[in-house]
């Protein structure tokens, strides 16, 4: 065997590895339903962002923050009953035997921006690590569209089973050109309402459009990726299980 095909050979794990990677980024933004095959309903959509359970569970700690600090104005008590409220979906999770994963992720997230809040003292600041994280996802999917590489459809492409020939299809590659702009611009606007209301301490309204512009407006976007999705993609011989 050439020097060259041993090195191809040599990275041939790496690069299934990164796909593997993909595919499973891709099945947790919800494209998994898509890949099996699934029918796109109005339970599937529900499944897809947790079911009931994991809406309450994404809401509750934010809803919980902006109506204590709202009619206590004490960050601690607010902090404290929002991580509590995380800490309780985790323990009934376990209790039921039920995966905690889902939980744990929210508890985290929970954590850390309390932490952040309590360290610097200032309410707004509960809501600094998901500003950071809409502008870090925002910037990197725009990034991608500028350089010809469109995140979501590298993943959709792995997950699919294409890996990156979809590229060479102009009307995939122009499909997941556009989707990821969607999602784009989805960040944007959530950046677009928040930081102004962040850089003026304007708590509740910056709690209540976080939530209207969370779940909200997800779902409706999944939605529409799913279709584009299923037009681009008609014919799935090789998908990643």
């Amino acid at each position: 065997m050439s020097e060259r095909g041993q090195e191809q050979d040599a990275r041939r794990p790496e690069t299934e590895q990164v796909g593997a990677a993909m595919a499973a980024a891709a099945r947790r933004a919800g494209f998994g339903a898509l890949a099996d095959g699934e029918a796109v309903t109005g339970r599937t959509v529900l499944d897809t962002v947790g079911g009931v359970r994991g809406i309450l569970e994404a809401l509750v700690p934010g809803v919980v923050f902006v109506a204590l600090f709202a009619t206590t104005d004490s960050l601690p008590i607010a902090l404290g009953v929002s991580v509590g409220m995380s800490v309780l979906f985790v323990v009934l999770r376990a209790v039921q035997r039920s995966p905690v994963s889902p939980a744990i992720g929210g508890l985290v997230a929970t954590v850390a921006s309390a932490a952040l809040a309590m360290f610097t003292g200032r309410a707004e600041d509960n809501f600094l690590l998901g500003i950071i994280t809409n502008a870090a996802y925002g910037g990197g999917l725009l990034i991608s569209v500028l350089v010809g590489w469109p995140l979501l459809g590298l993943a959709i492409g792995f997950l699919f089973g294409e890996g990156t020939a979809w590229r060479k299809d102009r009307r995939k590659f122009r499909a997941m050109q556009g989707l990821t702009l969607m999602w784009v611009v989805l960040f944007v606007l959530r950046l677009v309402v928040q930081v102004p209301l962040y850089a003026s301490g304007e708590i509740e309204l910056l709690g209540t459009f976080k939530l209207i512009m969370g779940l909200p407006l997800f779902a409706p976007l999944l939605v529409v990726s799913w279709l584009v999705v299923r037009a681009a993609f008609p014919e799935k011989p090789g998908v990643a299980r």
